[in-house]
């Protein structure tokens, strides 16, 4: 009886002993942080910094070399589409308008002069008569040097005649003198008159260049004219400039904007081109971002995008990715790491974008953050991001709380950004994970489960 009353004694102190100690090992489990898996929305999301940037701006600009008068205008001034917001000197402008027509009026006189040929025609009228007398004067030379050929034959005849008549004392020695002298003399008028037609040869030669010389001078003024006219047509090309430069000289605003930038304030003299204002219109507001090119592949036209930050307020603006460049760029990062990176452009949504510009005073250049969606689902198997780890075979894996030890288990991922995951296959409804586990953690080690200290996230904006 004593030995049965010491057995039931042992069993209880056993049971006892059991029960202690599973209670002390339960106690001495791991701590860790948990979370149970959800069924609930998800998104998937690229995070980055951007910056409000107009598409296009525009610069008002010296037209022409010259003085400006003062710029009033300051920045953030708004302007209306015409408005005169610059102008050159109007008096240095009018001036070179006038200068202008004062050419295009000389060369017209210019023209007119040189087509006034009523001098050179007379004068071509005398040059041609002058050739038909010089003409006349060369056929009268001509006669008389054959009539001088005559006589001179005349009298060396006559000559030769006497001079045996004299040697027998036929003739007197005073009529053979005089044959001499008519012959010496005879032969000195022949030889003036070869000499005179040829002088009168030579002048005709030169008369008859007389028409040609005047015709030429004509058809030279006519060339003149030509050219005359060129120059009328670069003068008035210059007067035209001129009259335009006039008009440029009032500089006014292309849109219905603001001032954005004011370059020069005092009057003073620039080349043209220089830049005096940037104008802009606000109403076209849209941000830049920066996306490395590992995850711009993954962005689309039209993908919804919540804006925020500082600058933004509350609630988050709304607006959709409006274009992506197709080439990339390298930026070095705020920790000194090249990255390739291209640039995003959103669009605003213009119930969103007339709040910020109105109650919030959001202008160019101000620095926002934007969440670019790039895939949702309404309905999926949630669990925190920090849950995941890569396993064996770069497989995903998490450990699961399970009769209170910690399993590993291999999950398939679909959706992911910073704060939650999609768990396709390997968990259920209700599974609950551990939360950022600690390195020195293996299958099948005890684990005491803390409840959550913050809320769980689905990815949605806060």
């Amino acid at each position: 009886m004593k030995t049965r009353t010491w057995l039931v004694l042992l069993a209880i102190v056993a049971a006892v002993a059991v029960s202690v100690w599973m209670v002390m090992d339960w106690q001495s489990g791991v701590p860790v942080k948990s979370a149970v898996a959800q069924i609930k929305p998800i998104r998937e999301f690229i995070v980055e910094r951007g910056k409000t940037r107009l598409p296009q701006t525009y610069l008002i600009t010296t037209p022409v070399t010259g003085r400006i008068k003062p710029i009033t205008l300051d920045e953030g001034t708004p302007v209306q589409q015409g408005q005169i917001v610059a102008q050159m000197a109007p008096l240095d402008l009018k001036l070179d308008v006038d200068e202008a027509a004062a050419a295009v009026e000389r060369l017209k006189a210019a023209i007119v002069e040189n087509a006034e040929t009523n001098v050179e025609r007379t004068a071509l009228a005398q040059a041609q008569q002058f050739v038909i007398s010089m003409q006349e004067t060369v056929k009268a030379a001509y006669e008389r040097v054959a009539a001088g050929r005559a006589a001179y034959d005349y009298a060396e005849k006559n000559y030769g005649r006497l001079a045996p008549l004299a040697e027998k004392g036929v003739t007197t020695a005073d009529e053979l003198d005089q044959a001499e002298l008519l012959k010496i003399k005879s032969a000195a008028d022949f030889n003036q008159d070869r000499l005179v037609h040829s002088a009168m040869k030579a002048l005709e030669a030169a008369t008859n260049l007389l028409p040609t010389m005047i015709q030429q001078y004509i058809g030279n003024k006519t060339l003149s004219e030509a050219v005359l006219q060129k120059q009328l047509a670069e003068a008035a090309a210059r007067q035209r400039r001129m009259v335009e430069n006039q008009k440029r000289g009032v500089m006014t605003s292309p849109v219905d904007g603001v001032v954005l930038k004011r370059l020069k304030t005092n009057e003073r003299y620039l080349p043209a081109g220089t830049v005096l204002l940037e104008l802009g219109c606000l109403e076209a507001l849209e941000i830049e971002a920066d996306v490395l090119s590992l995850d711009v592949v993954s962005v689309k036209l039209d993908d919804p995008v919540e804006v925020f930050g500082p600058a933004i307020g509350e609630p988050s603006a709304k607006g959709t990715v409006k274009r992506i460049y197709p080439a990339g760029f390298t930026k070095i990062s705020s920790l000194g790491v090249e990255q390739q990176r291209v640039k995003v452009i959103i669009r605003l949504k213009p119930e969103d974008l007339q709040r910020l510009l109105h109650d919030r005073h959001l202008e160019v250049g101000y620095r926002v953050h934007v969440r670019i969606i790039t895939a949702a689902k309404p309905k999926a198997l949630v669990i925190p991001r920090a849950a995941l780890f890569r396993g064996t075979g770069n497989q995903w894996q998490v450990f699961a709380i399970r009769d209170g030890r910690a399993q590993v288990v291999t999950v398939q991922v679909g959706l992911l950004n910073d704060e939650s995951a999609e768990v396709i296959d390997g968990l259920a409804e209700g599974d609950r994970v551990i939360v950022a586990p600690e390195s020195s953690l293996s299958d099948g080690t005890r684990v005491k489960a803390e409840p959550p200290t913050g809320p769980q996230h689905d990815g949605k904006s806060s």
